[in-house]
């Protein structure tokens, strides 16, 4: 008769083993319970997966275009404050300029000089607006300064000079000389009227203005782009600058009353001009926003549907995931007590 010797090895192997794979399995179905979606989702989909791919990728440009949109949307929102403040600056300086008619009164004229000068400051700062370091009405020269301070002393900005420079050669003195009490009301009014042509011309973007015409553009979806603001060149910003320009310059001057009110009405004439102009590009804006909303609608009806499209393929039953790491826990436990067992038998024991 021949005895056999049988080791417990082999059951604590297979008890090893048995453990090693319910954790392994634990650990992904922990990843999926988080997760939603199939730890392996190539392993589990096959050649589907190359699908589920073109569809993350369209998420993913679909959610860039909400995060560029965010930002437009708040470009826009900064342009609309400072064309806002534009306007209100220009009505209140038309309401300065209303007010001085049949006015004579030195004092009276320093002080709308004064008002006219800060209505100006108040429009060059609007105009220089940035966001997010970016000039909002630089056209696509966004980086650099689009206008520039006609109140700047030292040294004296490009447009005092040549409006000085106009002064001087369309009348031949200067606006200190006593002889500008014997300019005439036509006389005035042609002067004016070279002026507008040089604030509508290229000499705008000579003594005035650093930005480019051609205005920031934004993609707000795969087939559409909005216009994402204005720049410092739009006829209504030029009819401020001019109409600002002549009622600070001209209107304390030793004028006639007659010439002066040749300079108070074409001021007002031209400050209407800008209100109109600054609300239309305001309009213009206002129209780019809604089509950012209208797109972020559209945008997220998409992302709706891909995401329950991409759901479908790849997301699990998070209760049944739940439901087996519980019955792979008390597998565990059992195979842990088991080993602990096992590895405590021993002949030494019972002899």
């Amino acid at each position: 008769m021949k005895a056999s010797f049988v080791s417990n090895m082999s059951l604590q192997n297979t008890m090893r083993l048995t453990v090693a794979k319910a954790q392994k399995e634990m650990q992904q179905l922990q990843e999926e319970t988080v997760t939603g979606r199939h730890a392996d989702v190539g392993a589990v989909l096959g050649a589907k997966t190359a699908r589920t791919l073109n569809l993350h990728r369209d998420l993913q440009r679909m959610e860039s275009l909400k995060s560029t949109n965010a930002l437009t949307t708040q470009r826009l929102a900064a342009s609309q404050e400072a064309l806002g403040q534009m306007s209100t600056a220009a009505n209140d300086a038309m309401e300065v300029l209303i007010a001085l008619s049949g006015i004579t009164s030195a004092d009276q004229l320093d002080l709308a000089k004064q008002n006219l000068g800060n209505a100006l400051s108040t429009f060059t700062a609007a105009a220089n607006t940035s966001f997010s370091g970016e000039y909002l009405f630089a056209g696509i020269n966004s980086d650099v300064m689009p206008f520039k301070d006609y109140l700047q002393e030292t040294p004296p900005s490009d447009a005092k000079v040549a409006f000085d420079a106009a002064f001087s050669a369309h009348f031949g003195f200067t606006q200190t000389d006593p002889a500008v009490s014997s300019i005439t009301p036509d006389e005035m009014q042609d002067f004016i009227a070279s002026l507008e042509t040089s604030f509508m011309g290229p000499d705008w973007q000579t003594d005035w203005s650093n930005a480019s015409d051609e205005n920031m553009q934004s993609r707000v979806s795969a087939a559409e782009t909005v216009q994402s603001s204005t720049n410092t060149n739009a006829d209504g910003m030029r009819y401020m600058a001019l109409g600002l320009v002549l009622g600070q310059e001209l209107l304390a001057l030793g004028l006639s009353e007659r010439t002066r009110k040749t300079v108070s009405d074409s001021a007002i004439d031209y400050m209407g001009k800008a209100v109109s102009g600054i609300d239309g590009e305001r309009s213009k804006l206002g129209i780019s926003e809604a089509r950012v909303t209208q797109a972020n609608v559209s945008l997220n009806a998409q992302i709706t549907i891909l995401g329950t499209s991409v759901k479908d393929m790849e997301g699990i039953d998070t209760y049944e995931a739940a439901t087996r790491i519980t019955t792979l826990e008390s597998q565990l436990s059992l195979a842990y007590t088991l080993t602990s067992r096992i590895q405590k038998l021993s002949l030494l024991n019972y002899l």
